[in-house]
């Protein structure tokens, strides 16, 4: 009994302690103490003022001032600046992608298939780089896919103005990437038209007179690599026939490392609209990069078989020439094959406007780019490979090419130059009274 009476007033206790008044007017007399006053009133009604901290008079001045005094502040200092200077001042604002969202595999479904991509007329980049140098170029964007909010932060805010920005998870980006390490941001954007566009001041600065032909190229790494050639070597447009791989393929696109905002790129043209394209006097040139002693049975014998490299087209579908060549060698057919001047590729070629024709590795260059080249007045240029090695890559022929189009270029300017300061030599030593001056001192004042 005693012990259940022990339990029930156990039970009865209070949880809570209970707090004495004389507690609470202890703690009070300390938070009295910790202040500090204002003034200090003895018994004789002596009033002492307490001076202030200097160190905390501004604070509380400003903490005292009005409304009306920080306008008038405001006012003083100038109106803020009207252009926004961060991405949360712009107003910009973006979605957040739901578990399942369709948006992201429906759009890229579209631009992986060059059908769809041509018929809305879109293309798909990916990676920063990529997305900024199109921004610069005046490439127009319409959807953008990223998976972290610093990614679009660093591309231009005048740039995203009505573009749609959407934020995905970092997995959705890299099942739809085509990158071993994808960066995380995707841009959906209007195909480019080279009329529109910006390109850099240096490249136009550096154009050469020579054009690019494209002719049946499929591969996209060597078509991406024609293009960033192309643009190193100052190439002034590349034209691509129908049968080459499209040029905005994302394959291209990562092989070209940017090369299709540097250099116009003029797509799927037929061979009747290519003329249209180049300057006028433009003398068109084929790649030949078969060996020497293909080129000398070919130049034997004449043979459709033996020029490996060429392909008709007069039933407007591809032949096989080996079927044909029954027919070829008892010479019905060796009218239709146009005789073209061969030359070595570092021949002078560059005398007028030129366009070089670099045809695909499988199929070679077709009948219509000889004709072209012999209505023009080119010819085939010829790199020399040693006997046995089949042929060289598309790309390593249009680069060879190129390069040596800008090397004899760059070697008549340097005539030109030289030819002047010769004939201002001339006019200065006549004004010298017939004595020539030092030709070091004379190059420094003429340039």
């Amino acid at each position: 009994m005693a012990a259940l009476v022990k339990r029930v007033g156990w039970a009865t206790r209070p949880l809570l302690p209970v707090v004495q008044a004389s507690d609470l007017d202890a703690r009070r007399w300390v938070r009295a103490l910790r202040r500090s006053p204002v003034k200090v009133l003895f018994p004789s009604d002596e009033v002492v003022e307490r001076k202030l901290d200097p160190r905390k008079q501004p604070q509380k001045a400003a903490a005292e001032a009005g409304p009306r005094e920080q306008r008038q502040k405001q006012q003083i200092q100038g109106p803020a600046s009207q252009t926004p200077s961060t991405w949360e001042e712009s107003g910009l604002r973006y979605d957040k992608a739901f578990p399942g969202d369709k948006r992201l595999s429906s759009v890229m479904t579209i631009v992986k298939s060059r059908p769809f991509r041509e018929k809305q007329g879109k293309i798909l980049l990916e990676g920063r780089r990529l997305i900024a140098d199109a921004l610069k170029a005046g490439a127009v964007p319409k959807v953008f896919f990223f998976s972290r909010l610093e990614y679009i932060k660093e591309l231009p805010i005048e740039k995203l103005k009505g573009v749609s920005l959407i934020k995905v998870k970092f997995e959705d980006i890299k099942d739809w990437s085509d990158l071993v390490t994808p960066q995380g941001i995707m841009g959906i954007f209007a195909k480019p038209d080279h009329v529109k566009m910006t390109y850099p001041e240096t490249q136009l600065r550096h154009t050469l007179p020579i054009s690019l032909i494209c002719d049946n190229l499929r591969d996209p790494g060597n078509l991406g690599t024609i293009l960033r050639s192309a643009a190193g070597a100052g190439c002034s447009k590349v034209l691509l026939t129908k049968g080459c791989v499209d040029a905005w393929e994302p394959k291209v696109l990562r092989a070209g490392m940017g090369a299709h905002f540097q250099v116009p790129i003029i797509n799927n043209l037929d061979w009747e609209a290519v003329p249209d394209h180049l300057p006028a006097d433009t003398r068109v040139y084929v790649a030949d990069n078969c060996g020497l002693y293909v080129q000398a049975q070919a130049q034997r014998s004449n043979k459709a078989s033996d020029y490996g490299w060429v392909r008709d087209h007069r039933p407007l579908k591809f032949h096989e020439y080996e079927e044909e060549e029954e027919d070829l060698e008892s010479g019905a057919s060796q009218d239709w094959l146009p005789e073209l001047e061969v030359q070595s590729y570092d021949s002078d070629w560059t005398e007028a406007p030129a366009a070089v024709v670099i045809g695909g590795e499988t199929h070679g260059v077709s009948l219509e780019s000889l004709q072209l080249a012999e209505s023009t007045g080119g010819g085939r240029l010829l790199i020399p490979i040693v006997p046995g090695v089949d042929s060289l890559n598309s790309a390593m022929a249009a680069s060879i090419l190129l390069f040596e189009g800008k090397r004899q270029l760059r070697v008549k300017t340097d005539q030109v130059t030289e030819e002047r300061l010769s004939w201002r030599a001339e006019v200065l030593c006549q004004d010298f009274g017939g004595q020539a001056p030092d030709r070091l001192h004379l190059s420094a004042r003429v340039v």
